[in-house]
């Protein structure tokens, strides 16, 4: 028989899909990869896999590969697809297809299959991600297959497909929208999302922290180490990748941190509408930033600026195995090399504020910047800065007049 692996979360798709899958002859080894879902019951997934009848089912720990070789890469890009998405979902889905390939070679398994819809974005990122690393896979994407559509018009087609199948499914008309979650943050869309005049952070049951509103009436206080761009502890304790993520993600989700709801552009064409979670890389990202003002340079840090909406399309498409990425990525590693720092952050009902600052690689000299009088800046020596800056200008200003 012909086997696969599938990427197996345990909802209704993918169980539809396991089932699906064998009754067209294949033998499916069922691949949980475990990316810190933070609510998700791991054993239960499992068995219900093999109670479906999986040739196998396999849960795989990737949470501290996923926080330090992923995010935390471009986290150092301060990459945000369309300037607010911190791409959580997308960064999980190259680990993913890796695991899954991982899997298919240790069990001979010849295809790859997931349960991607044919209008969405992760089906772009599971294949490109999985053909980069093997060009002769085969990938199994059910939905973007026309005998699985016909089969499965809807909702009440699969429930019904489980129930012959005696698979056991649960769907509740309280969550109307779906949700993919890991341990860096937890995104909602479609159903009820699909409307823009629903307001998307009421509709939701977030899971990973309060609204602003429900946030305690007091500062929560935190300081957040990094060496070379890389979070390193938190409050004065060291933690590996992961924890720092988690630890984060508890503080940030109680003060309403991190929340947003925006329409993005799917890399297949359409518009669509996302609501987020994502309260301790929320508090990553401006706890970096401001290690940065103080460490990098002006220029590498502007042409690190122009650079990141590039680095955050690529991931957000599906490229993050290509040449183009690799080089970007040997460059930020280069860039942060004196990102070093202590940054304290008051937390307050979904704001981020700093309340203090320090580096051993500071390029912050008071001295220079002081504005009273004296210092070690010369103001003489800003005429003849502005006077050469000036010329192109001024010439331009005497072919060319100007109204005014």
């Amino acid at each position: 028989m012909p086997s696969t692996v599938l990427a197996y979360s345990g909802g209704l798709d993918t169980s539809v899909i396991l089932g699906w899958l064998m009754d067209e002859g294949y033998d499916v080894h069922c691949v949980y990869v475990d990316l810190g879902q933070p609510c998700e019951d791991r054993e239960a997934i499992l068995e219900k896999a093999e109670k479906i009848g999986a040739a196998s089912a396999q849960i795989i720990d990737v949470q501290e590969e996923l926080c330090r070789e992923f995010a935390f890469p471009v986290l150092q890009w301060q990459a945000k697809y369309e300037g607010v998405y911190l791409l959580g979902t997308s960064i999980a889905r190259p680990l993913i297809s890796k695991v899954c390939l991982q899997v298919a070679r240790k069990v001979g398994a010849d295809a790859f299959a997931h349960g991607a819809t044919g209008k969405g974005n992760d089906q772009c990122r599971f294949q490109l991600a999985a053909e980069a690393l093997d060009p002769n896979v085969k990938i199994i994407a059910p939905w973007r297959i026309e005998k699985f559509r016909e089969k499965f018009h809807g909702l009440s087609e699969m429930i019904a497909y489980c129930n012959d199948k005696n698979i056991p499914v649960k769907v509740s008309a309280k969550k109307p929208y779906s949700s993919d979650e890991n341990c860096l943050h937890i995104s909602y869309e479609a159903g009820k999302l699909e409307d823009l005049m629903v307001n998307g952070v009421e509709l939701v049951e977030f899971g990973m922290g309060v609204s602003p509103q429900e946030a305690p009436d007091e500062v929560e206080n935190v300081t957040i180490t990094f060496d070379s761009g890389v979070p390193v502890k938190i409050n004065g304790s060291k933690a590996d990748a992961f924890e720092v993520v988690t630890r984060l993600n508890e503080i940030g989700g109680r003060n309403g941190i991190g929340r947003l709801d925006m329409v993005e552009n799917r890399f297949v064409g359409m518009k669509s509408r996302g609501v987020y979670e994502a309260p301790g890389m929320t508090i990553l990202y401006e706890a970096h930033r401001l290690v940065e003002q103080l460490t990098m340079d002006r220029d590498l840090m502007h042409l690190r600026d122009r650079l990141a909406p590039e680095v955050a399309e690529m991931v957000y498409y599906g490229f993050w195995y290509h040449a183009k990425l690799d080089a970007l990525m040997a460059f930020i590693r280069q860039a942060q090399e004196p990102v070093s720092g202590e940054v304290n952050l008051n937390l307050y009902k979904g704001n981020v504020q700093v309340a203090g600052r320090s580096s051993p690689n500071s390029l912050y000299d008071e001295g220079i910047a002081t504005m009273e009088g004296g210092g070690s800046y010369n103001q003489d020596d800003a005429e003849g800065f502005l006077r050469i800056q000036g010329l192109p200008g001024r010439v331009q200003a005497r072919i060319n007049p100007r109204e005014y």
